[in-house]
Protein backbone atom coordinates (compact mmCIF):
# COMPACT_ATOMS: atom_id res chain seq x y z
CA UNK A 1 0.00 0.00 0.00
CA UNK A 2 1.29 3.49 -0.89
CA UNK A 3 2.00 5.81 2.03
CA UNK A 4 0.71 9.16 0.78
CA UNK A 5 2.29 11.02 3.71
CA UNK A 6 5.74 9.92 2.55
CA UNK A 7 5.13 10.48 -1.16
CA UNK A 8 7.00 13.36 -2.83
CA UNK A 9 4.33 15.31 -4.70
CA UNK A 10 6.94 16.61 -7.13
CA UNK A 11 7.08 13.09 -8.54
CA UNK A 12 3.44 13.39 -9.53
CA UNK A 13 4.12 16.63 -11.43
CA UNK A 14 6.89 14.89 -13.35
CA UNK A 15 4.69 11.87 -14.03
CA UNK A 16 1.95 14.18 -15.33
CA UNK A 17 4.39 15.96 -17.64
CA UNK A 18 5.74 12.70 -19.10
CA UNK A 19 2.16 11.46 -19.60
CA UNK A 20 1.35 14.56 -21.66
CA UNK A 21 4.64 14.75 -23.55
CA UNK A 22 5.26 10.99 -23.98
CA UNK A 23 8.93 11.98 -23.90
CA UNK A 24 11.51 12.34 -21.11
CA UNK A 25 13.31 15.00 -23.16
CA UNK A 26 10.25 17.19 -23.74
CA UNK A 27 9.10 16.73 -20.13
CA UNK A 28 12.53 17.79 -18.87
CA UNK A 29 12.46 20.90 -21.10
CA UNK A 30 8.97 21.78 -19.93
CA UNK A 31 9.89 21.37 -16.25
CA UNK A 32 13.34 22.94 -16.61
CA UNK A 33 15.00 19.77 -15.32
CA UNK A 34 17.70 17.51 -16.73
CA UNK A 35 16.68 14.31 -18.49
CA UNK A 36 18.44 12.27 -15.81
CA UNK A 37 16.45 14.07 -13.09
CA UNK A 38 13.20 13.15 -14.83
CA UNK A 39 14.32 9.53 -15.29
CA UNK A 40 15.35 9.26 -11.63
CA UNK A 41 12.03 10.74 -10.55
CA UNK A 42 10.10 8.16 -12.60
CA UNK A 43 12.20 5.40 -11.05
CA UNK A 44 11.46 6.72 -7.53
CA UNK A 45 7.74 6.92 -8.28
CA UNK A 46 7.77 3.39 -9.72
CA UNK A 47 9.36 2.15 -6.49
CA UNK A 48 6.81 4.06 -4.39
CA UNK A 49 3.75 2.69 -6.19
CA UNK A 50 5.19 -0.75 -6.90
CA UNK A 51 4.04 -0.69 -10.52
CA UNK A 52 5.69 -0.07 -13.88
CA UNK A 53 4.64 3.27 -15.34
CA UNK A 54 6.22 3.63 -18.80
CA UNK A 55 7.82 1.49 -21.47
CA UNK A 56 10.51 3.03 -23.66
CA UNK A 57 9.75 2.59 -27.37
CA UNK A 58 11.09 4.01 -30.61
CA UNK A 59 8.11 6.40 -30.59
CA UNK A 60 8.66 7.64 -27.04
CA UNK A 61 7.40 6.68 -23.61
CA UNK A 62 4.39 4.36 -23.78
CA UNK A 63 2.29 4.42 -20.56
CA UNK A 64 1.33 1.14 -18.95
CA UNK A 65 -2.29 0.27 -18.18
CA UNK A 66 -1.66 1.26 -14.56
CA UNK A 67 -0.28 4.66 -15.62
CA UNK A 68 -3.30 5.26 -17.85
CA UNK A 69 -5.63 4.34 -14.99
CA UNK A 70 -4.12 6.81 -12.51
CA UNK A 71 -3.23 9.61 -14.95
CA UNK A 72 -6.68 11.19 -15.28
CA UNK A 73 -7.49 11.55 -11.54
CA UNK A 74 -3.93 12.65 -10.78
CA UNK A 75 -4.02 15.32 -13.51
CA UNK A 76 -7.38 16.55 -12.20
CA UNK A 77 -5.98 16.73 -8.65
CA UNK A 78 -2.94 18.72 -9.80
CA UNK A 79 -5.18 21.08 -11.76
CA UNK A 80 -7.37 21.54 -8.69
CA UNK A 81 -4.37 22.43 -6.53
CA UNK A 82 -3.13 24.85 -9.19
CA UNK A 83 -6.55 26.51 -9.36
CA UNK A 84 -6.73 26.85 -5.58
CA UNK A 85 -3.32 28.49 -5.40
CA UNK A 86 -4.17 30.77 -8.33
CA UNK A 87 -7.28 32.02 -6.55
CA UNK A 88 -5.26 32.60 -3.40
CA UNK A 89 -2.62 34.66 -5.21
CA UNK A 90 -2.80 38.49 -5.29
CA UNK A 91 -5.08 39.94 -7.99
CA UNK A 92 -3.45 40.73 -11.31
CA UNK A 93 -2.60 44.41 -11.63
CA UNK A 94 -1.68 45.15 -15.26
CA UNK A 95 -0.58 48.69 -14.47
CA UNK A 96 2.25 47.53 -12.23
CA UNK A 97 3.06 44.14 -13.77
CA UNK A 98 6.44 43.44 -15.38
CA UNK A 99 5.92 40.52 -17.72
CA UNK A 100 6.69 39.30 -21.24
CA UNK A 101 4.07 37.50 -23.29
CA UNK A 102 5.06 35.39 -26.31
CA UNK A 103 2.39 35.26 -29.03
CA UNK A 104 2.49 33.25 -32.25
CA UNK A 105 0.84 35.08 -35.15
CA UNK A 106 1.33 35.58 -38.87
CA UNK A 107 1.91 38.94 -40.55
CA UNK A 108 -1.80 39.37 -41.33
CA UNK A 109 -2.86 39.02 -37.68
CA UNK A 110 0.02 41.25 -36.60
CA UNK A 111 -0.98 43.95 -39.09
CA UNK A 112 -4.62 44.17 -38.00
CA UNK A 113 -4.18 43.67 -34.23
CA UNK A 114 -0.83 44.97 -33.03
CA UNK A 115 -1.12 48.71 -33.79
CA UNK A 116 -4.18 49.16 -31.58
CA UNK A 117 -3.16 46.50 -29.05
CA UNK A 118 0.26 48.11 -28.59
CA UNK A 119 -1.38 51.48 -27.87
CA UNK A 120 -3.63 49.81 -25.30
CA UNK A 121 -0.64 48.24 -23.56
CA UNK A 122 1.26 51.52 -23.46
CA UNK A 123 -1.72 53.17 -21.75
CA UNK A 124 -2.81 50.55 -19.21
CA UNK A 125 0.10 48.08 -18.94
CA UNK A 126 3.37 49.81 -19.81
CA UNK A 127 5.44 47.15 -18.06
CA UNK A 128 4.20 44.34 -20.32
CA UNK A 129 6.36 43.40 -23.29
CA UNK A 130 5.33 41.39 -26.34
CA UNK A 131 7.39 38.91 -28.34
CA UNK A 132 5.74 37.86 -31.61
CA UNK A 133 6.83 34.53 -33.03
CA UNK A 134 5.82 33.27 -36.50
CA UNK A 135 2.81 30.96 -36.35
CA UNK A 136 4.24 29.24 -39.42
CA UNK A 137 6.90 27.37 -37.45
CA UNK A 138 6.58 23.61 -37.76
CA UNK A 139 6.95 23.03 -34.01
CA UNK A 140 4.15 25.42 -33.00
CA UNK A 141 2.22 22.86 -30.92
CA UNK A 142 5.39 21.70 -29.20
CA UNK A 143 6.34 25.27 -28.31
CA UNK A 144 2.91 25.78 -26.73
CA UNK A 145 3.29 22.51 -24.83
CA UNK A 146 6.70 23.60 -23.53
CA UNK A 147 5.23 26.99 -22.42
CA UNK A 148 7.60 28.84 -24.73
CA UNK A 149 4.60 30.35 -26.51
CA UNK A 150 1.81 31.74 -24.33
CA UNK A 151 -0.83 31.66 -27.03
CA UNK A 152 -1.23 31.29 -30.78
CA UNK A 153 -3.66 33.14 -33.04
CA UNK A 154 -4.86 31.52 -36.24
CA UNK A 155 -7.36 29.25 -37.97
CA UNK A 156 -7.38 25.65 -36.69
CA UNK A 157 -9.38 22.65 -37.89
CA UNK A 158 -8.67 20.51 -34.82
CA UNK A 159 -7.40 21.30 -31.32
CA UNK A 160 -6.26 18.57 -28.87
CA UNK A 161 -7.85 18.36 -25.42
CA UNK A 162 -4.75 19.63 -23.63
CA UNK A 163 -5.10 22.94 -25.52
CA UNK A 164 -8.01 25.31 -25.14
CA UNK A 165 -9.34 27.92 -27.54
CA UNK A 166 -11.52 31.02 -27.75
CA UNK A 167 -13.07 32.72 -30.76
CA UNK A 168 -11.30 35.98 -31.53
CA UNK A 169 -13.16 36.93 -34.71
CA UNK A 170 -14.82 35.57 -37.82
CA UNK A 171 -13.77 36.60 -41.30
CA UNK A 172 -14.40 36.05 -44.97
CA UNK A 173 -12.22 36.99 -47.93
CA UNK A 174 -12.32 39.43 -50.81
CA UNK A 175 -10.48 40.22 -54.01
CA UNK A 176 -8.21 43.27 -54.15
CA UNK A 177 -6.45 44.96 -57.05
CA UNK A 178 -4.76 48.22 -57.87
CA UNK A 179 -7.08 51.22 -58.19
CA UNK A 180 -5.78 51.52 -61.77
CA UNK A 181 -6.63 47.92 -62.66
CA UNK A 182 -8.98 47.51 -65.69
CA UNK A 183 -11.55 45.86 -63.41
CA UNK A 184 -11.19 48.18 -60.39
CA UNK A 185 -14.65 49.68 -60.94
CA UNK A 186 -16.30 46.61 -62.46
CA UNK A 187 -18.29 43.77 -60.94
CA UNK A 188 -15.95 40.78 -60.94
CA UNK A 189 -16.98 37.52 -62.61
CA UNK A 190 -15.42 34.07 -62.33
CA UNK A 191 -14.16 34.61 -65.87
CA UNK A 192 -12.26 37.69 -64.69
CA UNK A 193 -10.68 35.67 -61.88
CA UNK A 194 -9.52 33.13 -64.46
CA UNK A 195 -8.30 35.68 -67.02
CA UNK A 196 -6.15 37.85 -64.75
CA UNK A 197 -3.11 36.61 -62.76
CA UNK A 198 -3.88 35.89 -59.13
CA UNK A 199 -1.80 36.12 -55.94
CA UNK A 200 -2.60 33.93 -52.92
CA UNK A 201 -0.84 33.24 -49.64
CA UNK A 202 0.23 29.81 -48.43
CA UNK A 203 2.08 29.50 -45.10
CA UNK A 204 3.20 25.92 -45.68
CA UNK A 205 2.95 23.62 -48.63
CA UNK A 206 2.58 19.88 -49.04
CA UNK A 207 6.30 19.49 -48.40
CA UNK A 208 5.60 20.60 -44.81
CA UNK A 209 2.88 17.98 -44.31
CA UNK A 210 -0.14 20.08 -45.28
CA UNK A 211 -3.34 18.10 -45.89
CA UNK A 212 -6.43 19.88 -47.27
CA UNK A 213 -4.89 23.23 -46.43
CA UNK A 214 -3.92 22.37 -42.82
CA UNK A 215 -0.70 21.22 -41.16
CA UNK A 216 -1.17 18.65 -38.37
CA UNK A 217 1.33 18.57 -35.51
CA UNK A 218 0.80 16.83 -32.16
CA UNK A 219 -2.97 16.99 -32.60
CA UNK A 220 -3.10 20.68 -33.55
CA UNK A 221 -4.14 21.29 -37.18
CA UNK A 222 -3.39 24.86 -38.26
CA UNK A 223 -4.26 26.54 -41.53
CA UNK A 224 -1.58 26.66 -44.19
CA UNK A 225 -3.49 27.96 -47.24
CA UNK A 226 -4.74 31.40 -46.31
CA UNK A 227 -7.69 31.42 -48.71
CA UNK A 228 -10.62 29.16 -49.52
CA UNK A 229 -8.91 27.15 -52.24
CA UNK A 230 -11.69 24.57 -52.36
CA UNK A 231 -14.32 27.21 -53.14
CA UNK A 232 -12.14 28.76 -55.86
CA UNK A 233 -11.38 25.39 -57.48
CA UNK A 234 -15.07 24.41 -57.46
CA UNK A 235 -16.14 27.70 -59.03
CA UNK A 236 -13.55 27.39 -61.77
CA UNK A 237 -14.42 23.75 -62.42
CA UNK A 238 -18.14 24.51 -62.70
CA UNK A 239 -17.36 27.27 -65.21
CA UNK A 240 -14.94 25.06 -67.14
CA UNK A 241 -12.10 27.54 -66.60
CA UNK A 242 -8.49 27.53 -65.46
CA UNK A 243 -6.48 30.30 -63.85
CA UNK A 244 -4.28 32.18 -66.31
CA UNK A 245 -1.45 32.45 -63.78
CA UNK A 246 -1.02 32.24 -60.03
CA UNK A 247 1.62 33.55 -57.65
CA UNK A 248 1.83 31.80 -54.29
CA UNK A 249 3.73 33.72 -51.61
CA UNK A 250 4.41 32.96 -47.92
CA UNK A 251 3.24 36.27 -46.43
CA UNK A 252 0.63 38.98 -46.95
CA UNK A 253 2.54 42.23 -46.58
CA UNK A 254 4.22 41.94 -50.00
CA UNK A 255 0.84 42.01 -51.77
CA UNK A 256 0.24 45.81 -52.08
CA UNK A 257 3.61 46.32 -53.78
CA UNK A 258 2.92 43.41 -56.13
CA UNK A 259 -0.45 44.88 -57.16
CA UNK A 260 0.91 48.37 -57.89
CA UNK A 261 0.88 49.11 -61.65
CA UNK A 262 0.00 45.48 -62.32
CA UNK A 263 -2.88 43.38 -63.62
CA UNK A 264 -2.34 41.04 -60.68
CA UNK A 265 -5.25 40.54 -58.30
CA UNK A 266 -5.12 38.94 -54.84
CA UNK A 267 -7.41 37.07 -52.44
CA UNK A 268 -7.01 38.27 -48.85
CA UNK A 269 -9.06 38.28 -45.61
CA UNK A 270 -11.54 41.18 -45.55
CA UNK A 271 -10.07 42.81 -42.39
CA UNK A 272 -6.65 42.97 -44.03
CA UNK A 273 -8.11 44.42 -47.22
CA UNK A 274 -9.55 47.27 -45.13
CA UNK A 275 -6.13 47.92 -43.58
CA UNK A 276 -4.42 47.90 -46.98
CA UNK A 277 -6.99 50.26 -48.50
CA UNK A 278 -6.23 52.92 -45.87
CA UNK A 279 -2.59 53.09 -46.93
CA UNK A 280 -2.50 51.97 -50.56
CA UNK A 281 -4.54 52.90 -53.63
CA UNK A 282 -6.48 49.66 -53.92
CA UNK A 283 -9.97 48.52 -54.92
CA UNK A 284 -11.83 45.94 -52.84
CA UNK A 285 -14.09 43.58 -54.81
CA UNK A 286 -16.49 40.87 -53.68
CA UNK A 287 -15.57 37.40 -54.91
CA UNK A 288 -17.93 36.00 -57.59
CA UNK A 289 -18.47 32.74 -55.68
CA UNK A 290 -19.46 31.82 -52.11
CA UNK A 291 -16.63 31.32 -49.61
CA UNK A 292 -16.63 29.77 -46.15
CA UNK A 293 -16.51 32.16 -43.20
CA UNK A 294 -13.49 31.22 -41.13
CA UNK A 295 -12.78 31.46 -37.41
CA UNK A 296 -9.72 33.20 -36.09
CA UNK A 297 -9.07 31.59 -32.69
CA UNK A 298 -6.79 32.10 -29.72
CA UNK A 299 -5.20 28.81 -28.59
CA UNK A 300 -3.33 28.26 -25.32
CA UNK A 301 -2.32 25.41 -23.02
CA UNK A 302 -4.93 24.35 -20.46
CA UNK A 303 -2.40 24.92 -17.67
CA UNK A 304 -2.90 28.66 -18.23
CA UNK A 305 -6.70 28.55 -18.00
CA UNK A 306 -6.91 30.29 -14.63
CA UNK A 307 -3.69 32.30 -14.74
CA UNK A 308 -4.81 35.87 -14.10
CA UNK A 309 -2.28 37.43 -16.47
CA UNK A 310 -3.23 35.06 -19.28
CA UNK A 311 -6.94 35.67 -18.73
CA UNK A 312 -6.29 39.41 -18.91
CA UNK A 313 -4.25 39.04 -22.11
CA UNK A 314 -6.99 37.05 -23.84
CA UNK A 315 -9.69 39.50 -22.78
CA UNK A 316 -7.66 42.47 -24.05
CA UNK A 317 -7.13 40.82 -27.44
CA UNK A 318 -10.88 40.26 -27.75
CA UNK A 319 -11.52 43.87 -26.74
CA UNK A 320 -9.06 45.02 -29.40
CA UNK A 321 -10.98 43.09 -32.07
CA UNK A 322 -14.28 44.65 -30.95
CA UNK A 323 -12.71 48.09 -31.27
CA UNK A 324 -11.33 47.36 -34.75
CA UNK A 325 -14.63 45.94 -36.01
CA UNK A 326 -16.44 49.07 -34.83
CA UNK A 327 -14.32 51.29 -37.12
CA UNK A 328 -16.23 52.04 -40.35
CA UNK A 329 -14.48 51.37 -43.65
CA UNK A 330 -14.62 55.07 -44.50
CA UNK A 331 -12.84 56.06 -41.28
CA UNK A 332 -9.53 56.43 -43.08
CA UNK A 333 -6.75 56.74 -40.55
CA UNK A 334 -9.11 57.57 -37.67
CA UNK A 335 -8.04 54.48 -35.77
CA UNK A 336 -4.54 55.88 -35.58
CA UNK A 337 -5.70 58.91 -33.61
Amino acid sequence: MISFDRLDLNLLRIFDAVMEERSVLRASQRLHLSQSAVSHALARLRESVGEDLFIRTSNGMKPTDFALEISVPLHAALQSMNSTLSRASPPFQPGSMRKTFVIAANDYVSAILLPHFNRTLSQIAPGIDLVIRPSTRLDLAEQIDLRRIDLAIGTFSSIPERLHSQLLMQQDEVLICSAGHPLAAEEITIGDVANYPLAVVSLGGEEDGAVSGFILERGLARQSEMYDRKALDQALQQAGLQIRGQMTIPHFLAIPSLLENSELMAIVPRPLAKVFSRTYSLAIQELPYPVTTQRLDIVWHSHNDLDAAHCWLRSQLCETVRHIQAIPESAGNAEQE
